[in-house]
């Protein structure tokens, strides 16, 4: 029987047909309309960039069964509040930076990044395949969230600052936007922390409220203007080797959802991860040189004030893991995959990105 008389004889019609051709998740998944919060201004097409196309590619993997509407820091609450909308269910998911949240508990800080832990890919693959995810989920879980993989910025830079910073003494009295165990480690060495979203940064610094401030590296950086208010950018963001930034989902709606819908979001939030990467590597090496010729001076922290950061920082480490369990087995767990991880790295990968950066080609 031929296809169009097969149509006539059981009354399907043309209507019928295109149900039979459509894609089974359109026909059988229901359709969802979710709200996500960033803690991200849209100027930054990065972090905010990262949240668009995590949202672009759920809508086209289910056939705009499933649609998740961005917000901006502020839009909804302001961004470093991204924990609580989830975890109370003003919104379904949010994106941030896991760190933020530290005041809460420390062990917040290990979903983004802790002093002196992995570098990029150490610590996503710590997250991805070294029991991170399992052990921050379980921790995350009392706060009514879960998360996944959802972008990474790659090493950071120290900031920026309004006068050179040369020894540990300069450091005495210094306010400084760093927040989380970062902010604790600088604390210790006479820095007054500050906790600001990315958007307030620019005025704090500009009026005198703050005399440094440290946020990603020089793409974002050069577009938020510090440049214009202080001249010394500082490297390495020893707090920030490789922070990852995540997907926080509220628990009730993520176990609400049809398999077919969390692996959408998973999938999408991994593209947005790979994308971000991509895109920093692309655009931090022009944006240095432009920043570089407009007159901003590139320091390295000194030798002993990288000692003594290291010092402060495994001390509050200890400290910290002596009081709080959570702390101590994420600790533990990271510690022990990053440095396997370096033993591997400085055999082939160091060796290698060393002679490459030694010996530009053309």
């Amino acid at each position: 029987m031929k296809r169009r008389d097969f149509l006539k004889v059981t009354g399907i019609g043309a209507a019928g047909a295109a149900t039979l051709a459509a894609p089974a998740i359109a026909q059988s998944m229901p359709e969802l309309k979710w709200r996500l919060t960033a803690s991200w201004p849209k100027s930054l097409d990065t972090l905010w960039g990262g949240v668009e196309l995590m949202a672009k590619l759920v809508g086209e993997a289910t056939d705009n069964k499933f649609q998740i509407q961005a917000f901006a820091g502020g839009e909804i609450v302001p961004g470093l509040q991204v924990l609580d909308a989830v975890q109370n269910g003003t919104v379904e998911m949010g994106h941030t930076a896991s760190y933020y949240y530290f005041g809460k508990d420390p062990t917040f800080a290990f979903g983004t990044a802790v002093p002196f832990g992995p570098n990029q890919r150490l610590n996503q693959a710590w997250y991805m395949l070294g029991g991170g995810r399992e052990l921050l989920n379980q921790f995350y879980k009392g706060y009514n969230v879960t998360s996944f993989l959802a972008g990474n910025t790659g090493c950071q830079m120290g900031g920026w600052f309004r006068k050179e910073i040369n020894t540990v003494d300069d450091l005495k009295g210094l306010k400084m936007r760093i927040g989380g165990f970062a902010g604790r480690v600088m604390q210790r060495l006479g820095v007054v922390p500050q906790q600001l979203a990315g958007g307030d940064i620019y005025p704090a610094l500009e009026k005198g409220t703050i005399d440094a401030a440290e946020w990603v590296g020089p793409y974002d950086d050069e577009k938020l203007g510090f440049n214009k208010v202080a001249p010394h950018y500082y490297y390495p963001g020893w707090w920030e080797g490789g922070p990852m930034l995540l997907a926080l989902v509220n628990l009730d709606k993520w176990n609400s959802l049809p398999k077919a819908y969390q692996s959408a979001l998973e999938q999408a939030g991994q593209a947005a991860n790979s994308w971000m990467m991509a895109k920093y590597d692309q655009g931090n090496p022009p944006a240095l040189k432009k920043l570089l010729a407009g007159g901003t001076k590139l320091h390295s922290f000194s030798p002993p004030i990288m000692q003594a950061c290291l010092k402060a920082t495994k001390e509050l480490y200890a400290e910290t893991a002596a009081t709080n369990p959570n702390f101590k087995k994420v600790l533990e767990s990271m510690n022990s995959f990053t440095t396997n991880g370096y033993q591997w790295f400085q055999v082939a990968e160091l060796g290698y990105d060393s002679f490459m950066a030694r010996n530009p080609q053309g």
